[in-house]
């Protein structure tokens, strides 16, 4: 057995009995005894199986996975310090949720926040230098993407000759008001931006001066852009008049048309896809790492909706969004008005974290009742419908021909029509809250303590074994988009300019995806952080 074997090789290294006798006299081989007794002592306490699997896998070749891994993720698949979702396996093609061009970055997850995410968290865990080189060049690109409204689009341009489009701060352009400078908050894209900025922010002590800044420049536009009853918009590229803004209750509509009409609704209450309690979590995130007020109080007026959007009895519940009547409205042709199963939870943990936060009694106050009202929709399954009919409570579904209808037997499969139901998370989280002192915790999390275990060693040999000699993990998949540009990231057109309807790019069917990336270096990184605190 190895260990045996190593455990008689320092046996043989113990003082003889003569050596023994002189070890009060001779202190050189008093500390040889002690270092060889513990050296012996570590044997027992360190599982058999996990110091075999070491001596495998040594912290080197492990550092040496992840330094490949981060260099050709930064050099060859990202640009200029921003993501996309995937590439395909010799570069030539690249998508975010769209099809994206050669100098172009995606923001939604798993884009360039979440990659940045992945490289800070690394760095806290083992401080490796090419981790924080990584985590600061994203800054970096988020810094030179935001827009003038303070916040960033769907996309990042890189490309000097396309980047006059866009109303970028750094760029210091004239008349921004002609370009692109819409900040969407949906799903979470801005929201995500600045979390990791300021988190990088508090990492470095408030040292940098473009990273503090860019941060608080955000801060202030999204302060800027909430409205008077506390909302926030889905996107925006004006700041609001409060005395265009009443401050109402919710209410139901009169009456609402069943067929969908096309309307602009990104100036609307948006509670869709949880971007007023993305806002608000960020903004109460904002207060803990600054200290500032300001953000705590506009978290409080996020509040403040959530309480003026709940519908009125006997449908105590929330729409996903609601014109400046407060009344629930249609977004897209799948999204009519309706009270919703989905959002309507975010709501309630949202409520939740602010009374815990603050310990205001107004903000658990309506949970109970609407825990109740949702319970009484729960499906056959256990689930909850996206939407439920304004005054009858059945569930509203749509066919693939985008027709509504009370039956679930030809869904869309684009969109979730159907949610799992967290309430009784909500419920004992609730009831655990109200029974004790309200009690604000850290909302800057520390990286938790990783155990080297059988498991996570036999995980990272997959990972490293799985690299290929670029330093990357290819695995099936295929490009969506791959017909929307040529295979230098070009759009297609024919000669009079148009889309070509004739070009169809090759497909690539071996892709590098980033959710993969994230995952991988979270692995690697989670072993040698294991190995540190050893």
């Amino acid at each position: 057995m190895a260990s045996q074997s190593l455990i008689g090789s320092i046996s043989s290294q113990l003082p003889n009995s003569s050596s023994r006798c002189s070890l009060r006299r001779n202190e050189t081989a008093r500390r040889q005894f002690v270092r060889v007794f513990l050296a012996i002592l570590s044997l027992a306490v360190i599982p058999q199986s996990v110091s075999q699997a070491q001596d495998e896998l040594s912290t080197e070749r492990v550092e040496h996975s992840l330094y490949r891994a981060v260099r050709f993720f930064r050099e060859k698949v990202g640009v200029s310090g921003g993501y996309v979702y995937q590439v395909s396996d010799d570069l030539s093609q690249r998508e975010g949720e769209n099809a994206v061009g050669p100098r172009e970055a995606w923001v939604e997850v798993p884009g360039t926040p979440a990659v940045g995410m992945a490289y800070l968290q690394g760095y806290q865990k083992t401080r490796n230098p090419i981790l924080r080189d990584a985590m600061l060049e994203v800054a970096d690109a988020l810094v030179r993407t935001q827009l003038e409204t303070g916040g960033w689009a769907n996309n990042m341009e890189f490309d000097p000759l396309l980047r006059p489009n866009y109303a970028y701060r750094v760029d210091h352009r004239s008349n921004p008001e002609r370009r692109f400078n819409r900040t969407t908050l949906d799903d979470g894209k801005s929201q995500a931006c600045l979390t990791f900025l300021m988190l990088v922010d508090k990492e470095l002590e408030f040292s940098n001066e473009r990273i503090h800044e860019a941060a608080q420049y955000a801060l202030d536009s999204f302060r800027k852009a909430q409205y008077p009853n506390g909302a926030w918009p889905q996107q925006y590229d004006e700041f609001p008049d409060p005395s265009e803004f009443p401050v109402v209750r919710a209410k139901f509509p009169k009456s609402w048309e069943r067929e969908y009409k096309p309307a602009t609704y990104r100036y609307f209450y948006t509670l869709n896809d949880n971007t007023i309690c993305d806002v608000i979590q960020m903004m109460l995130l904002a207060h803990a790492i600054y200290e500032d007020d300001q953000w705590r109080q506009s978290a409080i007026d996020g509040g403040d909706f959530l309480l003026l959007a709940q519908l009125p009895e006997p449908q105590p519940g929330w729409a996903q969004q609601y014109n400046h009547e407060m009344e629930p409205v249609w977004a897209r042709k799948f999204e009519p008005p309706a009270l919703t199963g989905g959002e309507s939870q975010g709501v309630l943990d949202t409520l939740l974290t602010l009374y815990e936060q603050t310990g205001e009694e107004k903000f658990i106050q309506p949970v109970s009742r609407a825990i109740e009202f949702y319970r009484s929709l729960e499906l056959s399954d256990g689930q909850l419908a996206r939407f439920y009919e304004i005054g009858s409570n059945k569930p509203l579904y749509f066919t693939r021909d985008y027709e509504l209808v009370y039956t679930d037997d030809d869904l869309p499969t684009h969109y979730g029509f159907k949610v799992s139901s967290k309430l009784d998370r909500i419920e004992s989280r609730a009831e655990r809250l109200s029974r004790q002192t309200p009690q604000s915790r850290n909302l800057v999390a520390s990286p938790r303590a990783v155990e080297l275990t059988d498991k996570l060693i036999a995980e990272v040999q997959k990972v490293v074994d799985a690299q290929d000699n670029r330093g990357a993990w290819v695995e099936d998949g295929a490009m969506r988009n791959a017909d929307k540009f040529t295979s230098t990231g070009v759009p297609v057109e024919d000669k009079d300019g148009s889309p070509s309807k004739s070009f169809v790019a090759k497909r690539a069917t071996r892709v590098i995806s980033t959710k993969t990336f994230m995952k991988n270096l979270n692995t690697l990184v989670d072993y040698l952080a294991a190995v540190q605190q050893q």
